[in-house]
This record gives structure tokens, sequence and C-alpha cells, in this order.
């Protein structure tokens, strides 16, 4: 593994024989050896350890200066004909490319990723087949943080823009590339600030925005073993309440009648036994909408009316998730001595917010149940309202039809609109009047929904084959951007 800090200079001398510029014919037709080409970018770019640590102080400058200047010496035609802007709310390290279009009257588009990694939990390294930050590619896979969650998304885009412009390719539209540097920790210096931005320059009526989402795979929703393109339409909201007790701690050999330990428990205990109540979705209605003629006659009855969706959502922890706001105590401190009572207690507990709940709507539900004065209750996060849902017209048929063009070798892959239960920094854009069709989709197929582990997991990696297809899918897009 590179040190984790080191010079941009000293990497991008390491890793030059990666740079292979992307060919022309790139991925026109099944060209192992192109594939390879773009798979060593790829796992080059991986080999800079962007992490986006939960201490925002524990930042790398060395190794998003150095991706920086890799993308630039590998991408020389994007950089050329495009704009680029480094941008942030305090630490300037999110990327802004602005291609303009040849008709200035036509609404924008925004192609999203990002290009920080999560961390690898301490204790894991060992189980890891090969380096989080190697990039190692062997016959098969491109390995490492990012090659799924998100660097894929990032050169992916890139190398389609580059083969096109190789190609003279113009667009009509202005297109946004939108690359962000925190959202593994919400986005809130990264891409919520390039929206302001664009705000700011009165950017409006964008078209649509792509970001990432789910893979094409097989039985990544429970009960649905057709192979699936799930094209999220909207997201959850985010929030994190920290719950804080304060009182005289003193000695343990004369504790009082409740400790702020025991305060705090009563107060979490309470919140996890009065869970959000559920409901059903326009989002939640339109998914099921879709899959309904890929599903067996047994499964369709058991969707068949509101009542029946909700109780077969209810029987499975991943699909519960969809019809209500979820509760999670994620951490809890208090306590620095087996002896000595503890002077303050604190949990916080994350909340990922259902369409008809608010961030106010939730922080009055938890301080109504947990109804203990003692219990200081405060807003901890980037907290976000639930999105809008985006739109199943003639923008959703467009990426619905390149991914078929992409995928066109699965005659039975259904495309469906789902409800994103986690989070991406396309909530930004939504969050905004600026645009309505905010879609998320991760551009790539993986072997089995089992694979669906590996994002924020150990042994992140992806499929040569697929990210070449990765990079297609974005070539298709953008010509299928022409005739809109």
């Amino acid at each position: 593994m590179l040190p984790k800090k080191i010079s941009s200079l000293c990497k991008i001398a390491l890793l030059s024989t990666s740079m292979l510029a992307p060919s022309i014919m790139a991925l026109e037709t099944d060209n192992s050896i192109v594939a390879i080409e773009a798979a060593k970018r790829l796992s080059a770019g991986i080999q800079f350890p962007t992490i986006s640590n939960q201490d925002r102080s524990d930042f790398d400058t060395d190794a998003f200066d150095g991706y920086h200047a890799y993308l630039e010496k590998t991408y020389p035609l994007l950089h050329k004909n495009l704009t680029k802007e480094v941008l942030g709310k305090e630490r300037k390290y999110s990327l802004l490319y602005t291609w303009e279009g040849s008709n200035k009257d036509l609404a924008p588009i925004v192609l999203m990723g990002h290009q920080d990694v999560v961390p690898v939990v301490p204790g894991t390294e060992k189980d890891w087949a090969y380096d989080a930050y190697s990039g190692h590619i062997d016959d098969k896979y491109i390995w490492g943080r990012g090659s799924l969650d998100d660097k894929i998304m990032i050169h992916a885009i890139m190398e389609a823009i580059e083969i096109q412009l190789a190609a003279g390719f113009q667009p009509e539209r202005t297109i946004y590339l939108s690359f962000g540097q925190d959202e593994e920790v919400g986005g809130p210096e990264g891409t919520k600030h390039i929206v302001e931005v664009l705000q700011e320059r009165g950017v409006s009526n964008i078209a649509l925005v792509v970001d990432e989402g789910l893979p094409v795979t097989a039985g990544i929703f429970p009960g649905f073993d057709k192979p699936a393109a799930l094209l999220g339409i909207a997201e959850k909201g985010y929030l994190t309440l920290e719950l804080k007790v304060e009182g005289p701690g003193g000695h343990s050999a004369m504790p009082p009648e409740e400790s702020n330990i025991g305060i705090l428990a009563n107060a979490i205990t309470k919140l996890e036994s009065n869970p959000f109540p559920v409901s059903l979705t326009d989002s939640v209605r339109e998914q099921f909408k879709a899959m309904a003629p890929h599903m067996t006659e047994q499964q369709r009855e058991q969707i068949k009316d509101d009542k029946s969706l909700l109780n077969y959502l209810y029987s499975n922890p991943i699909t519960r998730a969809m019809i209500h706001t979820t509760t999670a105590v994620t951490v809890i401190n208090g306590g620095v001595k087996e002896n000595v009572m503890a002077p303050s207690a604190s949990a916080l507990v994350n909340f990922r917010i259902l369409q008809g709940d608010s961030i106010e709507s939730v922080t009055e539900y938890v301080t109504n149940v947990i109804n203990d004065e003692r219990v200081t209750i405060t807003d901890n996060s980037a907290s976000i309202n639930p999105s809008p849902v985006a739109g199943t017209g003639a923008e959703y048929k467009l990426i619905e039809k390149t991914i078929h063009q992409t995928w066109n070798d699965q005659d039975d892959l259904a495309v469906v609109p789902y409800l994103v239960i986690g989070g991406a920094d396309a909530k930004w854009f939504a969050a905004t009047d600026m645009v309505k069709n905010v879609y998320r989709f991760t551009a790539v197929r993986v072997e089995s929904a089992a694979d669906a582990a590996r994002w924020h997991g150990i042994n992140e990696r992806v499929l040569i084959k697929e990210y070449a297809n990765s990079i297609r899918f974005f070539r298709n897009l953008l010509d299928n951007m022409q005739d809109m």
C-alpha cells in the first residue's frame, strides 16, 4: 500500500504507467485490451486514499490534490474542452465541470459522482483479498475502495466524455459534472456548496440529474429474482439527533437512584419501543406497479392492494425500511472509569425520514416519546428533508432506454423505479427548485445481490467487463440526450 501522505507529483510519477489515453473506438466492440486499459486508469484512481473520516480534521489533502492532478493528466481532452472549478464551503476539493452546449435554450443536465470513500474498519484489513487502496487488477476484477462506491461513476463519465470529444461530439445541452468531496459524511461542504454556487449563478430548469444508486443485478430486492435495474426516483431524508444527559458525577460507592447513563438508556428504550408508523408512498407504489408484470401470480396476489402490500413489505427488514421513518442508535458515550459515576452520557440516533415526515415532525415525535426534560435533544447532522419524487415520464424513459441499450444481453431485464432508503449527494439538487427529475443509478452490473454488501464492506470490487459497460452507459446517455 502506498503511504497515506504522499506528494501529488510523486504519486503521479508512480502511476504514470497506468495513464493510457482512452481510445476513440473504445468499447464499441468487446475489445478486452481496451477494457483493460480503462481498468488501469480506474485502478490508478483508486490508489489515492481520498477518505472521508467522521473526524473532519482528519483529511488527507495530499490524496485529493494528487487525485485531481491525476484526473487532469489522464483525461486531457476533457480538461481542455470543459471548464473546471474546484469548490467547497471550507476545504475546496469538490469538482465542478461545465461542458457548454450548442443550444443555450435547452435545459442543462447534471452527471454526478463523489471522490471520497469510506475508511476500512480497523481490524478488518486482513480480511481483504488485496489492500483496499491497491487498485489491484486480476483477470476478472478491479479491487479496492471506490471501485463501486463511487470513483467508478467519475471515471466512467470521464472516459465516456474523453471518447466522445475525440470523436468530435458536441452536446446541444450544457452538461455539468458534479464530483463532491464529502458524500460519505453527508456532503455539506462539497455538493451542497456546488448547488449553492449554481443557484447564485441563476442556473435553473435543469432537465435531469443522474447520481449513484443501486446496480443492475438479480435478487437485490427480496422476493424478486429477475435481473433488475433499480432506478431511484426519490430518497429518504436524513437526521441525526444527539441525546444528552448531564448531572453530578461522583463515586460509584454512593450511586444516585438514577444515573445519567440509566436515564439515557431509558430514553433509548422508549424510542426503540415506539417505532414510527408505517405508510405507503407514491414512489413505493410506482415501484411495485413496475415490478408486478415480472412477478409470479402468487406474489402479485400478495401486493394486490395497499393493505396487502404493506403486510408484504413489513415482513422483511429491508423492505420495512421503505414504509416508515427508521430509528437507529449508532453511537453511545458515557463514563471514563469503572468506579466513577459518569457526569454526562450521550447517544447519536440516526433517522432516515420517509416522505410525509420531516425534520421538524421527527424531532417533535422523539421529544414526545422520550418525555424527559433531563434529556436534551439536538440536531447533530447535515440534516435534510425527504426528496420530492421524480417523474417516470420522458426523462425516466430516456434512462430506461439507455439501460436496455447497454445491457442488451439481458432480454428480461426490468427497469424499476424505487425509493432510495440510504442517501447520496443528489439530495442537495433534489432539495431545490432547480430540478424536478433527479435519478439515482450506479451504472454497473454486479454478479449477485450479495455483492451489494461490498459497498462500504470488505473486498469492494468491480468486474472489468462491467466497468466497460459503465462507460458504454454514459456514452449511450450522452447520445440519447441529443434527442431530448
